[in-house]
């Protein structure tokens, strides 16, 4: 089964940057996509930004586009998310998430790292 397991996070000031990672042990041959998502206080957790996994193709977030962004190490399995100019409100748990294809849907998750930007 496929692993993923979140590091990188921590207390950054706005205006900051932070590197997370995503390890990713298993079959990987079986994913197509790796995800980024967030969760903050009291709110629903919502898409961040994705990676195709062989292609390289990335997408974002309307809501921190510009700011961060999606890569992938495929040699060392492990997923990328840059995140600059941070904001208060990107204060979350972040979570990687990797799309199988044979389902299409996200169904491997990490334990999720905090991210919290102090204003």
């Amino acid at each position: 089964q496929v692993q993923l397991v979140e590091s990188g996070g921590g207390l950054v000031q706005a205006g900051g940057s932070l590197i997370l990672s995503c390890a990713v042990s298993g079959p990987t041959f079986s994913i197509v996509k790796l995800g980024w998502f967030r969760s903050a206080p009291g709110k629903e957790r919502v898409f961040v930004a994705a990676i195709d996994w062989s292609g390289g193709i990335s997408c974002a977030a309307d809501s921190v586009k510009g700011r961060f962004a999606a890569s992938r190490d495929n040699a060392e399995n492990t997923v990328y998310l840059q995140m600059n100019s941070l904001k208060f409100e990107d204060t979350a748990i972040y979570y990687c998430a990797a799309v199988d294809r044979a389902t299409a849907g996200y169904d491997y998750w990490g334990q999720g790292t905090q991210v919290t930007v102090s204003s």
